[in-house]
């Protein structure tokens, strides 16, 4: 007899956060505010995590469970979406035997004995489109290949071959002007090891640079940055002690007796061109974008000045409260031999989650989007920042209300930077349900331009892309930098 599914009672399955363990879909979504713009046609990819079954344990947390990926399609004023899991092996073997299997966040050492052999990657953090092929990404895992129509799981792809790595980043930056790919692999030889390696594909899918090289202890890199000649990797003490994973305890652990590093690798060169800098420790899940100034290097960064996981403890095993994220400037200066880098924040509002234009990924950029937390109620804004001039201008969905990631499309392939829409989805707390907002990038304060409604519950998504629909049908984006 198979034992009942009950999961625990913790927070993290009370109120929004109850698993959904639901695939559905909706044709024609309720457009209950407004309407859909005019030219806005593609498709928004999310991806999340679900749980499946649960663990068995009381210490899951938020990052794991398997990937649950949307689909919003707008086409001709209409938006149809879909969800549906990611078929892992893990989800497979999990499905078959109808309880969970796999046990402490990346601890395979936790896990039950009848899967001992079977990859623990949940594919459930961001959705990827490049040369035509739709991907469902985990940093600790290859990634899964997904049909773009159905989001039916094709199966774990090393891209013919060429990723030679154990893993793949679960932050590539897809240039859409030049339809190259970026991507990494962190502890790229398996867990615990100090390897990482860049790679750099082209329009095709071709690999066309791979760069191997050291970190200076086993870290979790969950994001890294471009610019027009340097790849930028900052490694923050959050650090994998195998001993300890093989006793059963944590994958990471917060070190804040070491330092913070950021490697530059040479976008076009080899690991013999990387320069160092270091500073105090500090921590980051996600980068806003970074660009060349002469000899400089900026990264914007929402920063924490101390651990941004504090559910992974100090090696004493203790916890501490967690830090307010806000929006930095992190400067390496190449006229600096192996020098340390300076910090400015930007923006005295606590966010995360930052976006640009992806026109301008590794370019200079004005403008900035991200979840800002500003609301006593609990609820959370999309906010706008121009940093040329400091200015904050932010969309609140309402008292109690929270929004996710947004996602900005350009109102043509070739308008100016930041003239576009922002989609938005909005957790209605209150209501139980979810909506996908469409606001116009410079108006925010008008409010939503179209408001669709999700006659259910998108319990939690991280990341995803917009793909237009001509990108879907050539595999290449159309986009071009705005002439001035």
């Amino acid at each position: 007899m198979v034992e009942p599914v009950r999961f625990p009672e913790i927070d993290l399955y009370e109120g929004w956060g109850e698993p959904m363990r639901t695939e559905c879909e909706v044709k024609a979504l309720e457009i209950i505010q407004g309407e859909i713009p005019a030219g806005l046609e593609g498709t928004l990819y999310r991806n999340g995590a679900d749980r499946q079954f649960p663990s068995g344990r009381t210490d899951d947390i938020f990052i794991d469970g398997e990937g649950m990926f949307h689909m919003f399609r707008f086409e001709g004023g209409q938006v149809d979406y879909r969800c549906r899991w990611v078929r892992t092996e893990r989800f497979k073997r999990q499905e078959a035997a109808r309880r969970g299997l796999f046990g402490r966040y990346r601890n395979r050492f936790t896990n039950d004995p009848s899967v001992e052999d079977v990859h623990m990657g949940t594919a459930n953090t961001t959705a990827m489109f490049h040369a035509g092929h739709l991907y469902a990404l985990k940093e600790d895992d290859l990634p899964y290949e997904l049909d773009p129509d159905t989001l039916e799981t094709l199966g774990r792809v090393d891209m013919d071959g060429q990723i030679r790595s154990t893993s793949f980043t679960a932050h590539p930056k897809v240039d859409p002007v030049t339809n190259e790919l970026f991507a990494f692999s962190y502890q790229a030889k398996g867990d615990g090891t100090k390897d990482i390696v860049f790679y750099l594909f082209d329009a095709d899918g071709r690999l066309s640079n791979e760069i191997w090289f050291e970190m200076p202890y086993a870290a979790c890199v969950h994001d890294f940055a471009i610019t027009d000649e340097w790849v930028v990797f900052p490694f923050f003490p959050l650090i994998t002690d195998m001993d300890v994973v093989k006793a059963g305890g944590p994958f990471y652990q917060w070190n804040p007796k070491q330092e913070t590093h950021v490697a530059l690798v040479p976008r076009r060169g080899g690991a013999d061109g990387i320069r160092w800098f270091k500073g105090p420790a500090t921590s980051a899940g996600h980068m806003m974008n970074a660009h060349r100034d002469g000899s400089k290097i900026h990264l914007d960064v929402c920063l924490y000045e101390g651990n941004c996981f504090p559910f992974f403890p100090t090696p004493e095993g203790e916890t501490a409260p967690g830090v307010p994220p806000f929006l930095t400037r992190m400067t390496m200066d190449l006229e600096r031999n192996e020098g340390a880098f300076t910090k400015q924040r930007m923006l005295d509002v606590s966010c995360e989650m930052p976006r640009t234009d992806d026109r301008y990924q590794g370019r200079p950029n004005r403008y900035g989007y991200m979840i800002c937390y500003r609301s006593a109620d609990g609820s959370s804004s999309t906010g706008r920042l121009d940093l040329a001039t400091g200015k904050l201008d932010f969309w609140s969905p309402g008292a109690g209300d929270t929004v996710q990631e947004c996602q900005f499309v350009p109102r043509a392939p070739d308008a100016p930077e930041g003239d576009g829409w922002l989609l938005v989805p909005v957790a209605r707390l209150s209501k139980g349900r979810s909506d996908l907002v469409v606001l116009d990038a410079q108006d925010l304060a008008a409010g939503p331009v179209a408001t669709i409604k999700l006659p259910v519950r998108v319990r939690s998504t991280f990341h995803g892309t917009w793909v237009p629909k001509e990108t879907l049908a050539t595999g290449l984006y159309p986009y071009k930098l705005h002439a001035a």
